[in-house]
């Protein structure tokens, strides 16, 4: 069985969660919103906890001091 999960890049996890937040302003329910991004509930709510206000720019930001810190 091959996998079939996808990652996300920084920018593209940011890009989702706005999309998210439109739709969820325009009425649609977190399920909802989940299958129309193609990703779980869970991986919404943790995107939302690691990157919920941040910029795509300081998403990719972190990520880079995220890497450089588990070098050391």
């Amino acid at each position: 069985m091959t996998n079939s999960r996808k990652r996300h890049t920084p920018e593209q996890v940011v890009r989702k969660l706005g999309q998210a937040d439109r739709m969820l302003a325009d009425g649609a329910d977190v399920a909802a919103v989940c299958r129309e991004l193609g990703v779980s509930e869970q991986t919404y709510y943790r995107w939302r906890n690691q990157y919920g206000g941040l910029k795509a720019d300081d998403a990719k930001r972190l990520k880079e001091l995220e890497k450089q810190n588990a070098t050391l």
